[in-house]
């Protein structure tokens, strides 16, 4: 979500944002409250969802009581998010080009994003839409990969990253310090992503950006390795439900005067 979206974004996204939709899972019960006393979220305020994608961070937003507006520049994603949530006003648009006025937010989240626009002009576009002392939230699902199976589902999907940007990479740490912001602070919580193994397992590695951008052939390929990797794994096979294991992690900044 750069000037020139990554390939592995402007494909991957395009052609998976079903199956995004299906697979990745929501956020932690526990995130609505840190929503609140971390960005202050409330009745009165303003938040722009960035990088919204199809929308699983919106209900917990939403659940603040403050007003929540979508941003999102993957044309097929914009329409999963306004199909599923048409309470919330959605926008086109990039992080370095946000179309909202100066200073008109109280808070920015980015959940499974900011990674995409890690740069400082990304940065200065944000704080631009910040009033002072608003503050920049940043969430992740991280898959916990101290679990096994979870492991070796990386290992599947690792030969084909290329140089797509990735949180795991941690390059996006990169831009902190930033200009005008404060220090980051964080926090995690564990989280469980219940349902289908075809739908909590097979679905999420399909949505993952340079995995939807392969070609047909070689995406069923990477499909039938998740589906032989669950059939051979004891905690996985023949199990009408199963639960995905993840750490959520989430960052807050505050804009400074």
């Amino acid at each position: 979500m750069t000037t020139t979206l990554h390939p592995a974004a402007a494909g991957g996204f395009t052609a998976g944002a079903g199956t995004y939709a299906r697979g990745r899972p929501d956020y932690p019960p526990a995130l609505l409250d840190w929503l609140r006393a971390a960005l202050r979220l409330g009745a009165g305020t303003t938040v722009l969802d960035l990088g919204s994608g199809t929308g699983k961070l919106l209900p917990h937003l939403v659940g603040t009581g403050a007003r929540v507006i979508a941003v999102e520049p993957v044309r097929a994603m914009l329409d999963q998010l306004a199909a599923g949530h048409p309470e919330v006003e959605a926008r086109p648009g990039r992080a370095e080009a946000i179309p909202f006025p100066d200073g008109g937010a109280d808070a920015v989240a980015c959940a499974q994003s900011f990674h995409w626009f890690a740069t400082p002009a990304a940065l200065a576009e944000i704080r631009r839409v910040l009033r002072p002392g608003g503050r920049l939230g940043l969430v992740w699902n991280v898959r916990d990969e101290g679990v096994p199976w979870v492991a070796a589902l990386t290992a599947i999907m690792a030969p084909h990253a290329g140089d797509a940007p990735r949180y795991h990479a941690q390059a996006w740490r990169s831009v902190f310090p930033a200009a005008g912001f404060g220090p980051l602070e964080e926090r995690v919580f564990r989280y469980g992503h219940a349902g289908p193994p075809e739908r909590v397992i097979v679905d999420r590695v399909l949505s993952v950006s340079f995995i939807a951008a392969l070609p047909e052939a070689e995406r069923a390929r990477v499909a039938g390795q998740v589906r032989a990797l669950i059939a051979r794994t004891p905690d996985l096979a023949g199990r009408a439900e199963v639960t995905f294991p993840y750490r959520t992690t989430a960052f807050r900044c505050e804009r400074t005067a």
